[in-house]
């Protein structure tokens, strides 16, 4: 790891801004302008490149040098999404971590300042998952809604979750910490998930703020397609986390059974027999770690009872299109 251009934080701050680089270098130009505007509270912006083009990586360094407080550094090759966050989380100061995709944009000039004070104003709010719109359109960013497709008419109010969703999001640094971080081996998606699932085991909740919004321009640059590689990730990485909690393989039958039927149904067969192969290969081979009782309640109460039976989800894992709205995939 390098750094590039800007200075690494000399004092504790109330929030890490983190955005992790990789080319669409306009849209993270805009991205680090956006951060650059936050106002309310003090912060330090964290740029990560994990492999962009030399003359994109020097408009980079151009843009960091423009914005007070900041940093850009150089991995020297794609840690993945969880890896990334991981690194630049690790060198920050501050008491919020703020996830930011580099094809977004924080919706208005106090949204740090919004998220901070959400965190502060409840001891045992581990994150806090933003709403995120398309920037185009201003309306809801249908492939960024992790939670209950029951609750999509709730997408402007508040309530306890399950989960955060990545394009933008503010982690409590005392529950990453505790929590460890995020799974480096989940590469690329559910690492929020997965996080959020051990942040909850340890007695701490999720939130979802409908009224603090994130600006998505879902850029096509550098973005894993479904029929790519991000099918795989999805099966492999979802899979994965049911074997970190302990399930057993007959009882995540039903489950892979739908992926393979989504897979066909989208010409993703082979994809999904990989991908289930690799989430054997990765599943833990100690002790896994199990749900308290209390933890499983609230998964059931914020969660799992907003998603209909279990023939019912797995009627839409199987029958789903492949890159649709992601809202009853748990």
């Amino acid at each position: 790891m390098n750094l590039i251009a800007g200075s690494l934080p000399d004092r504790p701050t109330d929030a890490d801004i983190v955005i992790l680089a990789l080319d669409r270098i306009d849209e993270t130009v805009a991205a680090i302008r956006s951060a650059g505007r936050q106002t309310g509270v003090a912060t330090h912006l964290f740029v990560l490149d994990q492999g962009s083009r030399p003359d994109g990586l020097r408009r980079l360094a151009e843009a960091i040098r423009e914005t007070p407080r900041a940093a850009l550094l150089e991995a020297g090759g794609n840690l993945g999404v969880a890896g990334g966050r991981n690194l630049l989380s690790g060198l920050g100061r501050g008491r919020a971590i703020v996830a930011l995709d580099n094809d977004a944009e924080f919706a208005a000039a106090d949204t740090v300042a919004q998220l901070v004070a959400a965190l502060d104003a409840e001891p045992r709010l581990a994150a806090i998952g933003c709403r995120i719109v398309a920037d185009a359109t201003g309306a809801d960013d249908l492939s960024s809604w992790g939670y209950p497709a029951s609750l999509l008419p709730s997408a402007g109010e508040c309530f306890d979750a399950a989960t955060s969703v990545g394009a933008g999001h503010a982690i409590r640094r005392s529950a990453w910490e505790q929590a460890g971080g995020y799974d480096a081996k989940l590469f690329f998606c559910w690492e929020e998930f997965d996080f959020c699932l051990r942040a909850i085991a340890l007695g701490w909740r999720i939130r979802y703020r409908g009224d603090i919004v994130i600006r998505h321009k879902v850029a096509p640059e550098r973005r894993v397609g479904w029929s790519e590689a991000r099918w795989f990730y999805f099966v492999r990485n979802r899979l994965y986390i049911e074997r970190k909690l302990g399930r057993p393989w007959p009882s995540l039958a039903p489950r892979a059974a739908g992926y393979l039927l989504k897979g066909v149904r989208n010409g993703l067969l082979r994809q999904t027999v990989r991908a289930i192969g690799a989430a054997a290969d990765m599943a833990p081979r100690g002790a896994p770690w199990r749900m308290p009782h209390d933890a499983r309640s609230y998964l059931l109460r914020t969660d799992r009872a907003h998603r209909g039976s279990v023939l019912q989800r797995l009627r839409t894992e199987a029958l789903g299109r492949v890159g649709a709205v992601s809202i009853a995939r748990l």
